[in-house]
């Protein structure tokens, strides 16, 4: 479980432009990370907490590794952390409470692990939302909401502190938990360790900008000719 004190916007492998207002993301200095799972785009700052499962198949031989089936068993997880806390379920590939939103999904499976983790909006700033698009594919149950109407914070239905205590107990009862520390888990120096999620050039910004008003204005001119 982690918490992170910055804002940034974690993309997916889709064309940021279809994503992102650039010119303010650019503006603002906001960095862009393109991740190495699947999901939609988040941002992320101070009011956002982590939680990811790193498990090796063979721990769950009767799960199989394919993105629904993980979000089918996560979902038990949270549902005992909610219990008693709002309507909460498993929407197409989001948490929800009722019909809002507060938690997104994404998974990288290979052939002998699969990761699984949700970026859970404890909190977030209006103003921050404006750096998002409505996206083009979007669950059938935002009926094309805009943002602010499509999502909810954590923080107006549980204590931060009592989600965590929740959360661990509720991991435990899948697994033997311990504390760790995460300096002591990092790769040793000598191991070869290339991330395959990158922060994104201000010039590959520059160039999706480009890019999408060379379509719009090529589109324009086949819409007059014709």
């Amino acid at each position: 479980m982690q918490e992170v004190d910055m804002c940034c916007i974690n993309v997916c492998d889709r064309k940021a432009e279809e994503l992102l207002e650039i010119d303010s993301v650019l503006r603002d200095e906001i960095p862009v990370i393109r991740r190495f799972t699947g999901g939609g785009t988040v941002i992320v700052d101070q009011g956002t907490i982590f939680v990811t499962f790193i498990c090796n198949k063979d721990a769950f031989p009767d799960l199989q590794s394919y993105p629904q089936p993980i979000m089918s068993w996560s979902s038990l997880i949270y549902k005992k952390v909610f219990q008693g806390i709002g309507d909460f379920s498993l929407r197409e590939n989001d948490y929800v409470l009722g019909n809002r939103k507060f938690g997104g999904n994404a998974q990288s499976i290979t052939k002998n692990r699969w990761v699984h983790h949700t970026s859970f909006l404890w909190d977030y700033e209006v103003s921050n939302m404006g750096y998002l698009k409505l996206p083009k594919r979007a669950p059938d149950y935002r009926q094309a909401r805009d943002h602010l109407d499509f999502i909810c914070r954590m923080k107006d239905h549980i204590p931060r502190s009592s989600f965590i205590e929740r959360t661990i107990d509720a991991v435990g009862s899948h697994f033997v938990l311990r504390s760790a520390d995460p300096e002591a888990s990092q790769s040793p120096l000598s191991s070869k360790f290339e991330p395959s999620s990158r922060l994104l050039k201000r010039e590959e910004l520059e160039e999706a900008i480009f890019k999408s008003r060379t379509r719009r204005a090529c589109a324009a001119s086949a819409s007059q000719a014709s």
